[in-house]
């Protein structure tokens, strides 16, 4: 598997449309639960909002929920979800809040109004890849801890944790099928005494895109 898509972080954006205020919100959420908590804090923060339009998308072909909250129908929780789809994003929660300025902006206005308020919050949080990562284990001596830390990162390694006793186990990350250059310089360091251990594989982000 190639990865995914996701949101780097998460972000807020801001903007008036005749005089209707919209607050946008953007998460990168792991399960449908997360995904509702997010839109209960939202809908609680912003109490006194005349509308809490909203969309999440949780797994790769997995659930879809949109709402648009009191708006007409198809002009809000839809255009926003549309936003994700076409990027390819998931893991993804979005809310679109609205104070009402007293100016009807329309079905038209509406829906672009809410585009636009998913959008500039996704621009805001930037996206990046969600792709496998092989974790290994590293039983390392404590003079050479800070080396091995240094190289690995180097190498675009991350560290998950490590473990202190006679000696410090790390456990490192690497992108899937990348670590062999960081292998070697273990080897060269400890006189070939160090190897990575293969423990598992989890997905993580990369860099911003």
């Amino acid at each position: 598997m190639d990865g995914y898509l996701v949101p780097f972080e998460d972000a807020a954006s801001e903007f008036t449309e005749k005089r209707s205020r919209f607050l946008s919100c953007v998460w990168r959420t792991e399960s449908e639960e997360e995904a509702r908590r997010r839109i209960e804090e939202t809908k609680k923060k912003y109490y006194d909002a005349r509308h809490h339009c909203w969309c999440y998308l949780v797994g790769q072909g997995g659930t879809v929920r949109y709402s648009d909250d009191g708006e007409p129908q198809g002009t809000a929780g839809q255009p926003m979800l549309n936003v994700f789809q076409r990027q390819g994003i998931v893991n993804v929660c979005c809310v679109v809040t609205r104070y009402f300025g007293g100016i009807l902006l329309g079905a038209g206005g509406l829906t672009r109004a809410y585009a636009r308020g998913a959008a500039d919050a996704l621009a805001a949080a930037g996206v990046c890849r969600m792709s496998p990562w092989t974790v290994f284990e590293v039983p390392c001596t404590y003079p050479l801890l800070e080396r091995v830390r240094l190289d690995a990162a180097a190498a675009g390694g991350v560290e998950r944790d490590a473990e202190y006793g006679a000696e410090v186990l790390v456990r490192l990350a690497f992108p899937t099928g990348t670590e062999g250059g960081f292998a070697a310089r273990l080897r060269e360091l400890s006189a070939g005494k160090l190897a990575l251990r293969a423990v598992g594989e989890e997905f993580l982000p990369g860099p911003r895109q």
